[in-house]
């Protein structure tokens, strides 16, 4: 199958500290690159995951506190600088426009390339971006400011062609695409070959579901409902479990439960309090619910 991965950048949560950077991810699938989320000191991560800048095509802003989006312009700007000329679409928040033109005309004049910002309603469920084998869709939560979530799926793909049966019945290239739509072959002393034995099925279509910052949601779950990975902000364990409600975050406890009942694959833990030197407590509390969590960590790289 084709690639499609999480690179972690950063992982914890607004406080800076000597343990993890802020939160950043890219997703590369099929080929493409995108971030989700731009912490401050995003850049140097980059550089550290061996993702070329120039391969990078579009960030998605979850919301606007800082330790999501202090990182963009310093990253936008070191682009123009290593001689970047692809196009980069930024995903944000609307409430971010106004700023972004002013950052935009006070710190990144004079690009060679072009930058566009595409307004994201995060109260609502919405396809924003989509191309030939992807889409990627918003999720709304619940934080402290207007937040979103963001959901990668494959397109369905085509059924793969047995080449061995191509061989054996001299069927010609220019019928390739034909079969590939479930079309049977005719030989040419008549014979009919049906077309489940000339293809083996599609594979199928992966997803992956981004859920940062956000409370505890009870209906979460319908909308990341069976999707392979999911990312879910664990910035507490439950012995905390009242700050997470005050302030608009989530227990490992609450994501896992989240994870349980949307039945996806895998769940990965993340934006860590500063509290936690260790965050086995997490994981722990985690895998009591969903015994398929992984914690997150810089310069990880997770299969979907």
């Amino acid at each position: 199958m084709t690639p499609f991965k999480i690179h972690i950048l950063g992982c914890g949560s607004a406080l800076p500290t000597l343990h993890h950077n802020a939160t950043c991810q890219i997703v590369e699938i099929r080929g493409k690159f995108f971030m989700i989320d731009c912490g401050e000191g995003t850049q140097i991560q980059v550089r550290r995951s061996k993702v070329h800048f120039s391969k990078v095509q579009a960030v998605f802003i979850s919301h606007l506190h800082g330790d999501h989006c202090f990182g963009l312009f310093g990253m936008i700007s070191t682009f123009g600088m290593t001689g970047r000329t692809a196009p980069l679409q930024i995903y944000a928040p609307k409430e971010f426009e106004d700023y972004f033109k002013l950052s935009m005309e006070l710190f990144c004049k004079g690009l060679e390339y072009k930058v566009t910002f595409h307004p994201v309603d995060t109260t609502e469920t919405n396809v924003i971006y989509e191309d030939k084998s992807l889409t990627v869709e918003t999720i709304p939560l619940e934080h402290r400011v207007p937040c979103c979530g963001f959901l990668f799926r494959e397109k369905p793909t085509a059924p793969h062609i047995r080449r061995d049966m191509i061989d054996y019945y001299n069927i010609p290239i220019s019928q390739i695409n034909n079969v590939k739509a479930g079309a049977d072959w005719t030989t040419i002393d008549g014979d009919i070959i049906p077309n489940n034995r000339l293809i083996t099925p599609a594979d199928n279509p992966r997803s992956y579901a981004y859920c940062s910052d956000t409370r505890y949601m009870k209906q979460l779950y319908k909308k990341v409902s069976g999707v392979n990975v999911l990312y879910h902000e664990s910035t507490y364990a439950s012995e905390h479990k009242d700050r997470a409600k005050t302030y608009y975050h989530s227990t490992s406890q609450e994501a896992a439960t989240v994870a349980h009942e949307a039945c996806v694959g895998k769940l990965l833990l993340g934006h860590y309090s500063a509290r936690y030197i260790n965050e086995d407590v997490l994981l722990s509390e985690a895998k009591a619910i969903f015994p398929n969590s992984f914690l997150t960590n810089e310069g990880m790289v997770f299969e979907v």
